[in-house]
């Protein structure tokens, strides 16, 4: 073996037959050798660079399992950022300083606002509110969840929402006194305001790039060398695919394509879009997996619960939810795709989704038809179900970032009562044999910061120290688990457990160099640790 790099000092592996090793050597992008410093120094040969870690450590790059990277990318780039902690006075402030200067009718877009304000942003006299600071000009501003939009008059106007004329999908919230559309959209009913924004222009082939490629930047600088974008448009499968051809992808991406889209506005999606993804195919650019909407988010009361939710007056007292699809209608999608080849992740934010997912994996599997099954997020799981996702080889894609505190736990609260505060099941999920994947979500989370995660994965505590608790002590994992919850684990998860996800001879050199040892540091201090350097296919990316 020649090499022609090797590190030197403490390195974890997430490999359980070698967790630690001393040395790592680097030939053409892949892991040649790992072993002791003897070992891998005797067979690197003599041009080889050697460098000597010395207080930082090397870990395997991080993994994760569930973002919307252009998403995140095109909202630092092009559009209006909003923290999820503002009140109404203040995102009015902000519309007012983005309007200021901009063409008579240019779009204010971006976001977010937190769930919690919608019902109070649900009338007339605040929509117009938004039509004063905007200066007329069509606004459409997204909620916490992504999965809801604040749309202004002229917005409403451009997408042909009055009162005669209300989407059939999703939810419009209306004005109490008047009965007009408020300008709060629920899922679906967001769409045309969103059609009539990519209408007027929204963004160009270079600029969904850009975003791909900021996103990608933005990853790499958290240590993350691979990712699964969670609801990828014909857009961000071209944007990725230009990206990698140009040698400017740098990290393994495998974009999910839209079965169904209640959020995004996304055309195509269904079988026209699957039908393309093998066009945008290339060495670090994988389109295996579909995406299904199976149901919303419980603070809108979208997501199917088996227990009611909290009662309230618009829904009464036995409203569990639904799901977008039957049980027919998801196994026959769910056969289509494995006749395809490919795998599906599916968004359920509720127990009662969850189970149908599992019916269906159940009924597939007892008719000998395979795929790759994640349900995203995980986050409720009646406890009869959780021995289920080991059973039939289904993956928990976890997003460990949405939790205790913060604006959207506090809107689960509202909705679900005490069930709230028995989410995130991950001890259970490991014990009974699950793959525990892990995923930021981003830019529904903040960041797509691992360690983030990974201390709350350890201490069911929020990391930010944003407020005191605990969620669920019980369910709280150790600091190695978590760590292959955003390695290794979510590499299998989205089909790249052969190519990377942890430190093994013949596998994409990715890996972050850290400035400390966090599995045997203070649990409370993981998010302290600073990425140094990342380093996708041998090269150092940041």
């Amino acid at each position: 073996m020649t090499a022609d790099l090797v590190l030197l000092g403490t390195i974890r592996t997430a490999d359980r037959s070698r967790p630690l090793a001393g040395a790592l050597a680097v030939r053409d992008g892949r892991i040649a050798a790992v072993g002791t410093p003897e070992e891998v120094l005797a067979a690197a040969g003599p041009d080889a660079e050697v460098r000597e870690l010395g207080s930082s450590v090397l870990y395997p790059g991080f993994v994760d399992v569930h973002n919307h990277h252009a998403l995140a990318g095109r909202a630092e780039l092009f559009e209006l950022v909003l923290e999820p902690s503002l009140g109404l006075e203040e995102i009015l402030d902000r519309v007012r300083e983005k309007a200021d200067g901009l063409p008579e009718d240019a779009w204010i877009v971006g976001g977010v606002i937190a769930s919690t304000l919608l019902t109070s942003l649900a009338t007339t006299a605040t929509r117009r509110r938004l039509d004063e600071a905007a200066g007329g000009r069509p606004v459409m501003l997204a909620e916490d969840s992504r999965h809801n939009r604040w749309a202004s008059s002229r917005a409403l106007e451009l997408a042909g929402i009055t009162p005669e004329t209300i989407p059939a999908e999703g939810e419009t919230l209306l004005d109490p006194v008047d009965g007009t559309p408020s300008g709060v959209l629920l899922e679906a009913a967001g769409i045309p305001v969103q059609e009539a924004y990519d209408g007027a222009g929204g963004l160009s082939a270079e600029q969904h790039r850009a975003a791909s490629r900021r996103g990608v930047e933005l990853l790499n600088s958290y240590g993350v060398t691979a990712f699964q974008d969670a609801g990828a448009s014909l857009q961000i499968l071209e944007a990725l695919a230009d990206l990698d051809r140009a040698g400017e992808l740098n990290a393994w991406a495998v974009s999910s394509l839209l079965i169904n889209d209640p959020i995004f506005g996304f055309d195509p999606v269904g079988v026209e879009l699957i039908e393309r993804g093998e066009e945008f195919r290339t060495g670090h650019h994988r389109p295996d997996f579909v995406k299904i909407f199976l149901d919303g988010v419980p603070p809108a009361r979208t997501a199917a619960f088996l227990e009611p939710y909290v009662p309230d007056a618009a829904h009464g007292a036995h409203f569990h939810g639904s799901t977008t699809m039957t049980a027919e209608e998801l196994h026959g999608w769910l056969r289509d795709v494995a006749g395809r080849g490919l795998g599906a992740k599916i968004h359920c934010t509720g127990d009662g989704s969850a189970r149908l997912v599992l019916d269906a994996a159940e009924r597939l599997r007892a008719e000998d038809v395979e795929l790759p099954l994640q349900i995203a997020h995980g986050q409720f799981l009646a406890a009869s179900d959780m021995p289920r996702l080991a059973a039939l080889g289904v993956s928990a894609d976890i997003s460990p970032f949405l939790w205790f505190p913060g604006v959207i736990p506090m809107a689960l609260s509202e909705v679900l009562g005490e069930r709230a505060e028995h989410s995130q099941p991950n001890r259970t999920l490991l014990d009974t044999g699950a793959l525990v994947a892990g995923g930021s979500d981003w830019p529904v989370s903040e960041s797509p910061n691992p360690l983030e995660g990974i201390q709350g994965l350890v201490t069911r505590a929020d990391p930010l120290g944003r407020a005191p608790g605990v969620l669920w002590p019980e369910q709280a994992i150790g600091p190695e688990e978590a760590l292959e919850v955003f390695t290794v684990n979510a590499a299998r998860a989205m089909g790249l457990g052969d190519e990377t996800g942890s430190l093994e001879v013949g596998k994409s050199a990715d890996f972050v160099i850290l400035d400390a040892d966090f599995v045997v540091g203070d649990p409370e201090r993981i998010i302290d640790t600073q990425v140094q350097e990342t380093w996708f296919a041998g090269r150092r990316v940041y």
